[in-house]
């Protein structure tokens, strides 16, 4: 023993972190955790993408098809798109099938007859007139614009 010295206990030699099994294992864990979380996220920003362009091209094409349909139905004037008589001559007692077709009336008037009449795309009367008859359709819309058109039915 040295004198005047008191005994120290030697420092034990410490394990260096980088020797440690545990740390390579945790760090390995932890970049597949993040390259899995790269992995997962990418592949939902992705689905996303893919979802808002199929939505996008799904709303255009919607749109189209309401716009095509607008159109055979009339646009947005105001039209009478048919009116026919089936059949266009009859015997004195039979009836025949006054049909009409109007696009953005508010209003429909068929002269001369007695049925109700109202917008229609497709609407057909019975009628049964006695002798040679022309009948007159007319429609108005909101804005009081009005459209006419007549048929005749011969009766022999």
């Amino acid at each position: 023993m040295f004198s005047g010295s008191t005994p120290t206990a030697a420092a034990p030699e410490g394990k260096s972190p980088w020797r440690n099994p545990l740390f390579y294992s945790s760090m390995v864990l932890g970049i597949t955790l993040l390259v899995v979380g790269w992995i997962l996220y990418s592949r939902w920003e992705q689905n996303r993408l893919i979802e808002r362009r199929t939505r996008e091209e799904k709303s255009a094409k919607q749109a189209e098809n309401d716009r095509i349909a607008l159109e055979q139905l009339g646009g947005k004037e105001l039209a009478i798109q048919s009116f026919y008589a089936l059949p266009g001559a009859i015997r004195r007692g039979e009836t025949v099938e006054l049909c009409y077709g109007v696009a953005n009336a508010k209003t429909v008037k068929l002269e001369p007859q007695a049925n109700p009449v109202w917008p229609s795309y497709a609407r057909c009367v019975d009628v049964a007139p006695t002798k040679n008859t022309t009948f007159t359709l007319t429609i108005a819309d909101a804005q009081g614009n009005t459209k006419t058109e007549t048929l005749d039915v011969k009766v022999h």
